[in-house]
């Protein structure tokens, strides 16, 4: 490969949650094992040389005053969106900037709803839909996704429309490709969710932010690329943040064709006064656009996909009463250790303990709704894929 993701980057010290955190209460790496960062959702992989050079060259000139996004800042992202989704006619007035995905839905969210308000998400869903809404006192209705006889998780388009009728719902929030099970949605299925949404006269809020990190054999289809409907009661948002691992220098942004939606969601984020780009970030979105951001991209999906293959392939054979849905996109597993606690009786929170005392560092998958369950983050070189599934296989599973 062209781009190294095989370097095992020391990370502490340089303000890095991954490896400065444990989110596990009382859990405690023991004595001689290495620490493995598989939790939160970042890259521990160096990001592209051509972010790092853009930036470096705007910090070598002295003067960081009051600026506006520049021409080469929209036509990246708009050409960014022509070459890997195949989106043509993305003008200026369509791409707004947002202080992260959140900023950007907690904008819709108190543009468009009251407190009190219900809103249908996906369960298992994305924590920090479930803090936003709980913070603005929306009221959370979900619709649980199911896996079907190939273990594959799907929606349940009866369910959805039905709790949007029972609730008198106008607002969802959809996540694709979805976070934290990895499916890639199909567009036939995208059509059925957005006919409901049409039924019901539903804003609908994308998240698209893993859409760049798709893997062999499924493709990303933009939500407002389904239908002239679905294009015009559709909020997107996307951001290089977890395609690049630039999380730490903030910066999202938000497609929105129908004006009257633009104007709310604009009108809603300026009243914050701080929901303003650095200029750092748009450089660093410049430098990753570019030709050698996608062909850097690329590399980083096929060492992902290996990571994945070789995770699946283990888990399956080797931790008995462990299910999983081999993900379609993102970096992440999402294991269902129900059987293997019952098996053992043992619980999750003693097994998430034993996970990071031999230096896994996993995430505990409870909070995004589902019981009994890990997510595991696979953005890391493949040697510690390979040992960390060493470790849990001798001494936890």
């Amino acid at each position: 490969m062209k781009y190294d993701f095989t370097t095992i980057m020391n990370r502490e010290g340089k303000d890095a949650i991954a490896v400065d955190i444990i989110p596990i209460e009382g859990a405690q790496i023991k004595e001689g094992f290495t620490k493995i960062p598989m939790w939160v959702a970042d890259m521990n992989f160096a990001t592209a040389p051509s972010i790092q050079k853009a930036v470096i060259e705007r910090v070598e000139h002295p003067a960081f005053g009051y600026f506006e996004p520049s021409e080469e800042y929209f036509d990246a992202i708009a050409n960014w969106q022509k070459v890997r989704n195949g989106v043509e006619g993305i003008t200026q007035e369509h791409i707004g900037y947002e202080n992260g995905v959140l900023g950007c839905v907690t904008s819709a969210l108190n543009a468009f709803t009251s407190q009190g308000e219900p809103i249908l998400v996906h369960r298992p869903c994305y924590i920090g839909f479930l803090h936003v809404l709980e913070d603005l006192g929306r009221k959370i209705v979900y619709s649980d996704l199911k896996r079907d006889e190939d273990g594959v998780w799907r929606m349940d388009y009866e369910d959805m429309d039905r709790k949007i009728k029972e609730n008198n719902i106008h607002f969802v929030i959809f996540c694709t490709p979805h976070n934290p099970t990895g499916r890639v949605w199909e567009k036939e299925e995208i059509e059925k969710a957005m006919e409901v949404y049409k039924a019901n006269d539903c804003i609908v809020v994308s998240d698209e932010i893993w859409s760049d990190l798709i893997l062999p054999g499924a493709k990303h289809i933009p939500t407002q690329s389904i239908s002239e409907d679905a294009k015009q009661r559709t909020i997107a948002i996307y951001a290089p943040s977890k395609t690049f691992n630039l999380a730490g220098l903030i910066g999202s942004y938000h497609i929105i064709y129908n004006k009257y939606l633009r104007d709310k969601v604009q009108r809603e984020g300026a009243i914050t006064h701080y929901n303003s780009m650095n200029v750092l970030s748009m450089h660093a979105l410049v430098g990753a656009y570019g030709k050698e951001g996608q062909e850097w991209v690329d590399e980083l999906r096929q060492v992902i996909s290996d990571n994945v293959d070789y995770a699946h392939e283990f888990i399956l054979k080797n931790f008995e009463g462990v299910s999983l849905a081999k993900p379609q996109g993102t970096y992440m597993l999402y294991l269902d250790c129900t059987q293997w606690c019952e098996i053992h009786k043992t619980t999750m929170d003693e097994l998430l303990k034993a996970g990071a005392g031999v230096g896994v560092i996993w995430q505990d998958g409870r909070p995004f709704g589902f019981p009994n369950t890990i997510r595991i983050n696979l953005a890391v070189p493949h040697s510690l894929v390979i040992e960390a599934m060493d470790r849990l296989k001798k001494y936890v599973f």
